[in-house]
C-alpha cells in the first residue's frame, strides 16, 4: 500500500510520530556488500531535531538500530530491518489537536479518509517518518558510488524570499554543511539564518527550495512510458512532507524559452559517451538518463502548524480557534536537505538494478 516504495531495490517504513519507533525495511539489496554503518548515522545526524537554534527543540538521539539483513557489515541479500525509538516524545502537547483540526495538516484529511487518526505528532503525516527514509537513502548512495562514483547532493537554494545564486558544479558536502541552514553560499546562509529566526519570533513559518544533484549517474536510467526516470524522481520527492513543487533542468523558466534556444545539442564523444553543450534537460532525456549531470529543485511549503492563533474547526465542525503547543520546525528546509538526497537515490538505485537486470540482447 502507501508505505512502500520501489520495485527492486524496495523499502517499506513504519511507525508513529509518538509511537514507540520508527522504522524501515529495504528489500533488494545486493549481498555481499559492505556498508559503512556511520554513513547511516551521519545522514540520520542532518535530519534529526534539535541540531540547531532554527530547527525544533524536540530532543532525540536517532540512534540507527540494525535489526536484520547483516553480518558484520556485510550485506546477506535478505530484508535489512532498521529503526530508531522515539524517546522525547509528548503526547500532552497535542491534548486540543485530539477534537481541533488544524489547517493545512493532515488532521482533517486523515479523519475524513479513515474515520480513526493518530491523535498526537501527526502520527504518519508527520515527517519524523522520514527517518526511515534517510537511513535507506544512506544505503542507497553507497551503492551507487561503489557501483558508478555516483554522488548526490542537496542544498537550501531559497528560504522565504531570499535565493542563493550557487553554481552546482563546484558544490561540495563540506560547504553545504558549514553553516547550520545547509546553503553553500555563507553571504546568503546568514541571511536565510536572520530571516528564520525573525518569522520564529513572530509564531509564524517560512517555507523555500531545495536544490539537489547527482554527479556521474549512470547512462540508461529510466523505463518507458509510465516509469521515465524524471517521473519517479519527481513522485519520490513529491511524497516527502510538506513539499508542493518540483522542477528539473530548465524547469519553469525552460518554457521562456524557443526550441532553438533550449535543445541540448550533442557534443562528438572519442569514448562514446553522450556529451551535450548545454544541460537543459536535467540530464533526462526521453525519460532516460543520459549521464549528465542530473539538477532539480523541490519546493517547501511553510511549517503547517505555527504559535499564532489560527480559525479553523472541531471534529464536528464547529468553529473554533486553534492555539498550537508542542515543538515545530519554523522552518523544514534545513532538516529536509538530507531527505531529498535520500529519495533520489532511492529512486536512481532502484532504476539501476532494473538496469542491470534487463536483457540487451539475445
Amino acid at each position: 500500500m502507501g508505505s512502500s516504495f520501489g520495485k527492486l531495490f524496495k523499502i517499506s517504513t513504519f511507525g508513529e510520530s509518538h509511537g514507540g519507533a520508527v522504522g524501515v525495511i529495504i528489500e533488494g539489496c545486493p549481498p555481499r556488500f559492505e556498508l559503512d554503518l556511520s554513513k547511516i548515522q551521519i545522514d540520520l545526524n542532518r535530519r534529526r531535531p534539535g541540531q540547531s537554534r532554527i530547527t525544533t527543540p524536540r530532543n532525540e538521539a536517532d540512534e540507527i538500530e540494525v535489526l536484520s539483513g547483516l553480518i558484520g557489515n556485510k550485506t546477506l541479500g535478505t530484508p535489512i530491518a532498521m529503526m530508531v525509538r522515539n524517546q522525547d516524545h509528548r503526547p500532552s502537547d497535542y491534548t486540543q489537536m485530539r477534537q481541533v483540526f488544524r489547517p493545512s495538516h493532515a488532521d482533517a484529511t486523515y479523519q475524513a479518509k479513515y474515520g480513526i487518526q493518530a491523535l498526537s505528532g501527526g502520527g504518519r503525516a508527520s515527517a519524523r517518518e522520514t527517518i526511515a527514509r534517510v537511513a535507506a537513502g544512506a544505503i542507497a548512495k553507497q551503492l551507487l558510488f561503489k557501483s558508478n562514483g555516483t554522488e548526490v547532493l542537496a542544498w537550501v537554494k531559497r528560504i522565504h524570499d531570499i535565493d542563493a545564486d550557487i553554481n552546482p558544479e563546484n558544490v561540495s558536502f563540506d560547504e553545504i554543511e558549514s553553516n547550520i541552514v545547509r546553503c553553500p553560499n555563507q553571504t546568503m546562509a546568514d541571511l536565510m539564518i536572520e530571516r528564520i529566526e525573525s518569522i520564529s519570533k513572530e509564531g509564524d513559518s517560512c517555507g523555500g527550495i531545495i536544490e539537489c544533484i547527482v554527479r556521474n549517474p549512470p547512462v540508461g536510467l529510466g523505463m518507458p512510458v509510465f516509469d521515465k526516470l524524471e517521473a519517479d524522481l519527481a513522485k519520490s520527492v513529491m511524497s516527502l512532507p510538506a513539499t508542493k513543487a518540483f522542477e528539473i533542468g530548465s524547469g519553469f523558466r525552460g518554457t521562456f524559452l524557443k526550441g532553438s534556444q533550449h535543445n541540448d545539442s550533442f557534443l562528438p564523444s572519442e569514448d562514446g559517451k553522450l556529451r551535450t553543450a548545454t544541460n537543459n534537460s536535467g540530464g533526462i532525456q526521453g525519460g532516460i538518463s543520459n549521464g549528465e549531470m542530473i539538477n532539480l529543485r523541490v519546493g517547501f511549503k511553510p511549517t503547517a502548524t505555527i504559535r499564532k492563533d489560527q480559525t479553523t474547526i472541531d471534529s464536528e465542525g464547529n468553529a473554533t480557534i486553534l492555539s498550537a503547543k508542542g515543538r515545530h520546525d519554523p522552518c523544514v528546509l534545513p532538516r529536509a536537505v538530507p531527505m531529498v538526497e535520500a529519495m533520489v537515490a532511492i529512486v536512481l538505485v532502484d532504476h539501476l538494478l532494473r538496469q542491470q537486470g534487463q536483457c540487451t540482447s539475445w
